[in-house]
């Protein structure tokens, strides 16, 4: 059964019939290029370094999903900050918006894992053993596969190995990987078992997917026609100048023609594809804003280099807007660069108000388990109370309860005092003894005072629960 070919390519990576059309783009070298190489190289140092890092006597960064705590440069966050990580997050997305709307896809481009991980770590060692674009495509063309691929694939197998370990690192701690490294898989399958899984991931994506995750996988290009406007900054080609195309002599530029006042006959762009075959997701920059562009400034590179040769004005492909390639002027400000950074400064000044006011510790009156309270032999009540302690300081803490409730006639405390280590919790039970008329409509209202060793306290309401008695 036959396929009709597509009349033109629907993604950058796809042939007319469907089939993969494989990218191996040109280095451009230039400004842009030497910039995003430094932020790169920076932000892979920043990755493998920050589980190392000791802030406060614990790792910068570490995401202990098994105990249920995140810190971030000191700070612990545990299940009871949810509010804290909500803000958090949603000032995380408030910051993609505004820099969205500022900068475009420059995340996509100079900051992104897939961006970085690949332009500057993986696709430097493909050129290594396999040399230039031209001969990576022979490779493919021949059946059979060649032993400077397969000594590729086994380097990109042992630095996918490294990273997952390192990203494994941020979940369990560097100290832990580096006792697991020196022992048996055998003594913590789960730890192996993601690495291996992680490996794989990275080893599949940089070594056959790539620019498809950026294409396919990734919805951030997706979101272009609702974060950007017409103002928002772009990497955009000049059509104004640029056409029509035509080619340059080999040694001076191709002289402009004008045919009436304020036309040209020939335009700058001298159709050398330059900015095509350096694209690192396969898009003719010249067709507009595309989906595909994560903003890399590699086509910006290429362009630069041809106009100096040709001794023609730098720009032709450049960061603009899509109001200034219209002639129109670009306005910085304007209601959605107002609007995000208000509304980024109100959730970030309450995540700021709420960290810093996170007590020493933290205590919560519980639900009851079973019959809310016992009728006992002699016709008094007995009220279980629940309380439940988290020390959150960097030390550890004894803590001290004490139950204020004049309706009272005993209290039981199967302990007088609780020692906790740092980030330790412990459920505290008591029991309230009281007379049976002591309640109004089943309840009575008392107080719980938690304090420490090193002078912190709280005091908590509490319902002590029991029989209807004497409105």
């Amino acid at each position: 059964m036959s396929v009709a070919p597509a009349p033109e390519r629907v993604l950058s990576t796809l042939n007319p019939d469907g089939s993969r059309f494989k990218i191996y783009p040109r280095v451009s070298a230039g400004r842009f290029h030497r910039w995003r190489g430094v932020v790169g190289y920076g932000l892979i140092a920043l990755f493998v370094l920050l589980p190392y890092l000791d802030v406060g006597g614990k790792p910068a960064i570490l995401l202990d999903l098994l105990h249920r705590e995140f810190t971030f440069f000191g700070a612990t966050f545990r299940p009871a900050d949810g509010f804290i990580l909500m803000l958090f997050g949603l000032t995380i997305v408030l910051t993609v918006f505004l820099v969205t709307a500022l900068a475009g896809r420059v995340w996509c481009g100079w900051g992104c894992p897939q961006t970085v991980y690949l332009e500057w770590v993986f696709r430097p060692i493909e050129r290594l053993f396999e040399g230039p674009p031209g001969e990576s495509r022979k490779l493919d063309a021949r059946s059979g596969v060649s032993w400077r691929r397969l000594a590729k694939w086994g380097v990109y197998l042992v630095l996918a190995f490294a990273l997952a370990n390192v990203f494994l690192a941020y979940f369990v701690s560097a100290d832990t990987v580096a006792s697991w490294v020196r022992g048996s898989p055998a003594d913590h399958p789960v730890g192996f078992g993601v690495v291996v899984g992680v490996t794989g991931l990275m080893f599949f994506d940089f070594a056959y997917f790539r620019e498809q995750t950026c294409i396919i996988a990734c919805p951030y290009g997706r979101l272009q026609s609702v974060l950007l406007d017409p103002h928002s900054l772009i990497i955009g080609y000049d059509e104004r100048r640029g056409e029509p195309r035509g080619k340059a002599g080999k040694r001076k530029p191709l002289p402009v023609v004008r045919e009436a006042p304020g036309e040209r006959a020939v335009g700058d762009c001298v159709d050398c594809r330059a900015c095509v075959t350096t694209c690192p997701t396969g898009i003719d920059i010249r067709k507009g804003l595309q989906m595909e562009c994560v903003g890399c400034a590699q086509c910006i590179d290429a362009c630069d280099a041809i106009m100096d040769k040709l001794e023609r004005p730098r720009g032709l492909i450049r960061y603009t807007s899509k109001a200034e390639l219209a002639g129109k002027p670009r306005r910085v400000l304007r209601p959605r660069v107002v609007v995000y950074p208000l509304a980024l400064a109100v959730v970030g000044a309450l995540f700021l108000v709420q960290v810093g006011a996170r007590t020493q510790a933290d205590v919560w009156v519980l639900r009851q388990e079973g019959a809310p309270f016992t009728l006992l032999d002699d016709g008094s009540v007995s009220t279980p109370v629940r309380l439940k302690i988290e020390n959150r300081a960097r030390e550890p803490r004894t803590y001290r309860i004490e139950l204020r409730d004049p309706g009272a006639t005993r209290i039981i405390s199967p302990r007088a005092e609780y020692r906790l280590e740092p980030g330790g919790r412990v459920v505290a039970p008591l029991f309230v003894i009281s007379p049976r008329d002591g309640f109004t409509r089943g309840e009575r209202a008392a107080q719980a005072v938690v304090s420490d060793d090193a002078g912190w306290s709280t005091t908590l309401a509490v319902t002590v629960l029991g029989p209807e008695g004497t409105p």
